[in-house]
């Protein structure tokens, strides 16, 4: 497997939250842009005549459904996914119609995933969100309608003055909608106007993990499996792209700030779309994937570490107290460990950093 993700870093704002690389445009993602997006496709092709072939394509954000689809659709000719590639294209809510989301589909997108957020408009206000509860109801009818039957929604959790109320309204608008959800909690990023202005009302970091776990209760109450840390989905409806990432398998990230891993060599793009329009980008090498990262990623996800899988791909074991740390979290109902694969419960992956901190 082998997954390509195109970064698109125009926003029409900045939200209060966000600390991806992005750059404010009042119109669409400019033409010269996805000129460099499809050179840098060419760079990497097989014998630079070859398209990458990948099973996976994702537009990420940034807003990507600021793209027009012929802009979409020069991208993913250029790409060559093979047939029957998962692609997955983020939209805002108040970016999409039901005419622009069946152009989407025209021209090769088969995944959308919405930032929704949640139900609240004050909420959503306060975030610095530029669409309302409504217009996430009337985007993802639109993405039904526009003929769409993979669709991912965002959940952000324990925002500033949460309430339960306000979960299970957001739980309620997406889980009829769509067949995956993404449910983070909220995180205060340095740099960032909530970084440099803290909002009133945050919940502390118990009543946080208490949103995340009835978060985990409702969406499974409704169908949701929860496969890694904080995404969920109907049987089937995994995101196919994201696995690769937790299975520390290749992946090529194009725009600037995005990050890549191939052949086992992790690099990444530097932050500047003026860089990334006028030359070929630079890569600036970011290390192996080593077994180290892939206990980190494998333990985000409800499979869990394979200890025979870590031996075959990296040679590696876990060592004595390794193995007796990882039956202390099965004691605090962390974990559950049958001797060959270690996962952790969805208590366990709130604490996730810390279990890792201990264990390696």
């Amino acid at each position: 497997m082998f997954g390509l993700y195109i970064h698109i870093p125009y926003c029409r704002s900045k939200c209060a939250y966000c600390d991806f690389y992005s750059a404010a445009v009042q119109g669409g993602v400019p033409d010269e842009y996805v000129d460099a997006v499809v050179r840098e496709l060419w760079r990497f092709a097989p014998c630079g005549s070859t398209p990458l072939r990948p099973d996976t394509v994702y537009f990420g954000g940034g807003t990507p459904s600021l793209l027009t689809p012929r802009q979409v659709l020069r991208i993913l000719d250029a790409a060559g996914p093979v047939p029957g590639a998962e692609v997955t294209l983020e939209a805002n809510p108040e970016t999409v119609t039901r005419e622009r989301l069946a152009e989407f589909r025209a021209a090769g997108v088969d995944r959308l995933s919405f930032g929704v957020q949640t139900a609240s408009d004050a909420s959503l206000a306060r975030l610095g969100r530029r669409h309302t509860a409504e217009d996430a109801r009337r985007a993802l009818d639109s993405a039904h309608r526009a003929g769409f039957d993979n669709i991912s929604g965002d959940i952000m959790l324990a925002l500033p003055r949460y309430t339960t109320d306000e979960l299970r309204a957001t739980v309620e608008l997406l889980a009829d909608a769509c067949t995956h959800v993404s449910a983070y909690l909220l995180k205060i990023e340095p740099g960032t106007v909530f970084g440099r202005r803290p909002p009133d009302g945050l919940p502390d970091d118990d009543a946080a993990a208490d949103f995340y776990l009835a978060c985990v209760d409702a969406l499974a109450a409704r169908g949701f499996r929860q496969y890694e840390i904080s995404n969920f989905s109907r049987p089937g409806f995994e995101s196919r792209h994201n696995l690769i990432y937790w299975d520390c398998r290749d992946y090529l990230g194009v725009g600037p700030a995005a990050h890549s891993c191939m052949g086992g060599r992790r690099f990444f793009t530097p932050r500047g779309t003026a860089a990334f329009l006028t030359r070929d980008a630079e890569y600036t090498p970011d290390g192996g994937c080593t077994a180290r990262d892939y206990i980190m990623l494998r333990l985000r996800l409800a499979d869990g570490l394979n200890l025979g899988e870590l031996q075959r791909r990296f040679g590696a074991r876990l060592t004595q107290r390794q193995l007796a740390f990882a039956n202390t979290l099965v004691r605090n109902g962390l974990a559950r460990f049958d001797g060959r694969t270690l996962a952790l419960t969805p208590r366990g992956m709130i604490v996730q950093n810390a279990v890792l901190c201990e264990l390696l």
